[in-house]
This record gives structure tokens, C-alpha cells and sequence, in this order.
């Protein structure tokens, strides 16, 4: 099997874990990653079998200072690449895409990008088939990726009417939790709608869907609660069956003591995930009302890992070594583990 050849330009949270994914694949063969830092961050690559480029001429001289020896700089991986993830910190990686374009590489950019560098925002369950062949895409952040992946089970279920839902953000990401944060208060978002909302539409213009959004005192995920406004009266059976039919969203219940964030997140590293990740959206199923026409519900968003899958499905969709959506989205979550039920001991896979 050909491989399509894959750099990474940024090697923090996101970037560390693309390359853990395409590492994973058959059919993608990681070049290496670039990064401007000569901390433990880049130092654990080579521990872990990945190619450090420096990204600039100045990074590559306080890399060999500090011990590391790079393989070279950004456009020596990107001659090597058929396609380039960007996980460069947000709106340095608009700059990138002049590199990129000149040199005919593909690219994929992640959610603190806007919409209008790429023209095109990304869920593989959404819009698989118009990324197919496509210079560029971005995919879309954590927040608006479990908006997508939940209202759009519903939508699929012909249930969906319209939805209205509230984020509860975390305050920063746990590595860099010393750096800044927020102590005793939570700050609510200045602006009715927030972003996600209207991201969410940048995928699926037809989605009538509203977000709030707060930001709050703790480091391990993202909360949503959501009124939905169903198409039509449904039962709570008919609704779950909409959820499990759906691909990348696992049922937790309070019954089971996963109760909180911070009960999940334990449970990752029980299970013995890689770096604790939890790629799918963590649907509280005993929380899950519905009353005529009317449905609440609240999930978790490890926003460090749920858009890994997507941006696996990104490389093959610009690469076109697979044209079928859930083709590449049953390979991707298989190869990962991802699972529809955490506790479900017959749901280690999911289904092919």
C-alpha cells in the first residue's frame, strides 16, 4: 500500500498527538515534526522515534545548543510531505499556508484559524466528501467538533429542529496551567452567540443552532449542556438509538461514579489510554431527558484529543487514498481504539 507522507509544523498538544495517530496508520508515514522549542517538549520526540526539523534557522541553532540535533529545517520536511498538519499556535499558522501553497503541498489547519483561509472547515461525519482532493482544509475546534458530531446524530435521525446550548470552558490547557488561569470565578464570553455556533454552520450551513459560553476555574475539559427542540415528539429510546448510531460518541452514566470532569479524565488513564486521551465526545446517558419534543442533554470534551480522529480523516481526504467517509472513519477509530460504550466490555472496537 502506497503511504502518503505527512510532516507536522508544531509539536505541542496537538501536534504531539497527530503524530502518535499517524504513526498508528498503514497507510501514512509520519516525516517528522518541525518546532520553533528546545524544551522537554521537542526533546521527547526522539525518545519516541519522530524526526525533529527546526522551524526557523534561529530554532535550529538553540536546538544543537540545548542537544538536540535536528534533521534539518521546515522546507527540507515539507519537500519530503504530501501533506503538512499545522498545529502552530493560533494565527501564526496563517502566515504558514504562503509556504504550503508555494510549495504545492497540501495542508490541514486546525479550529483557531479562521473559516476564510481555507474556505473550507472540516468533520469527517459532515462533509468528508467535499474535502476529497481539496489544497486545504481546517479542522474545526473541540467544541464546535462534538457540536457537529452530537446535532448531527439528531440530524441524521431526522430529529433535529433547532438547538441551544451552553459551554462551560476550561481555563487553560494542564500544561500550561502556571502560566495563567482562572481562580475562584467563572467569566462569561462577551458575545451572544459565542463562536462555536456560527463555526458549526462553516460545516453544516443548515444547523439552527445557538451557543453561550463561560469560561471556568479548572484545566480538564470542556462541559456542554444543550436544549434541542426536536423535529417531532420522540421517545428517549428513539433518541439514544440517534446517539448510538453515531460514530465517536460514548455513553457515561453517574451510576457508574463517572459523575463529574475529573471522573472521566481518571477513567482515561484506568484504562490505559495513551497520554489519557479521550477522542470521543462523553454523553452522560442517565442524564438524558426528553419530554415530548423537547430533549436536554450534557456531554464532556477532552479538548486536547477529539480532533485527532478528524484530522487523520483530513489527510485522507486532501490525499484521496480513501474517498469513502466512513471507511476512513471506521480505519481511524479502530487503529486508535476509540469505543462507543467506556465500561462495555464486548465494546473494545468499534464497529468496522
Amino acid at each position: 500500500m502506497n503511504s502518503v507522507k505527512v510532516a507536522i509544523n508544531g509539536y505541542g498538544v496537538i501536534g504531539k498527538r497527530v503524530a502518535d495517530a499517524v504513526k498508528a496508520q498503514d497507510d501514512m508515514a509520519l516525516v517528522g515534526v518541525a518546532d520553533v522549542v528546545d524544551d522537554y517538549r521537542i526533546k521527547t520526540a526522539p525518545l519516541l522515534g519522530v524526526p525533529v526539523f527546526a522551524a526557523t534557522a534561529e530554532a535550529a541553532d538553540r536546538m544543537r545548543a540545548a542537544g538536540i540535533a535536528p534533521a534539518g529545517e521546515l522546507e527540507a520536511m515539507l519537500a519530503q510531505a504530501d501533506v503538512v498538519v499545522d498545529c502552530t499556535p493560533k494565527k501564526v499558522a496563517a502566515g504558514n499556508k504562503q509556504l504550503y501553497d508555494a510549495l504545492r503541498i497540501k495542508s490541514i489547519f486546525q479550529g483557531g484559524e479562521s473559516h476564510t483561509l481555507t474556505g473550507h472547515s472540516f468533520v469527517a461525519q459532515a462533509n468528508y466528501a467535499t474535502a476529497l482532493g481539496r489544497d486545504s482544509t481546517r479542522v474545526v475546534s473541540c467544541n464546535t467538533t462534538s457540536i457537529l458530531r452530537t446535532l448531527g446524530a439528531l440530524k441524521q435521525a431526522q430529529l433535529l429542529k433547532r438547538a441551544r446550548g451552553t459551554l462551560i470552558r476550561r481555563a487553560s490547557d494542564p500544561w500550561e496551567a502556571h502560566q495563567d488561569g482562572i481562580m475562584n470565578t467563572v467569566v462569561p464570553e462577551k458575545s451572544i452567540p459565542s463562536h462555536q455556533g456560527p463555526d458549526a454552520r462553516t460545516v453544516d450551513p443548515d444547523l439552527d443552532v445557538v451557543t453561550i459560553a463561560v469560561k471556568a476555574a479548572h484545566n480538564s475539559s470542556h462541559l456542554h449542556t444543550w436544549w434541542v427542540e426536536l423535529a417531532r415528539e420522540a421517545t428517549r429510546e428513539e433518541v439514544l438509538a440517534a446517539f448510538r448510531a453515531a460514530p465517536r460518541i460514548a455513553f457515561v452514566r453517574t451510576h457508574d461514579g463517572l459523575s463529574a470532569l475529573n471522573s472521566t479524565v481518571e477513567l482515561m488513564a484506568d484504562l490505559g489510554r495513551r497520554r489519557g486521551d479521550m477522542w470521543e465526545v462523553a454523553l452522560w446517558e442517565d442524564v438524558l431527558t426528553v419530554d415530548g419534543n423537547q430533549l436536554y442533554y450534557c456531554y464532556q470534551v477532552f479538548n486536547q484529543a477529539i480532533v485527532i480522529p478528524e484530522t487523520i480523516d483530513a489527510i485522507r481526504a486532501l490525499s484521496g487514498i480513501e474517498t469513502d467517509a466512513e471507511r476512513s472513519m471506521a480505519k481511524t477509530d479502530r487503529t486508535l481504539g476509540l469505543v462507543r460504550d467506556f465500561l462495555s466490555a464486548t465494546d473494545r472496537e468499534p464497529d468496522a
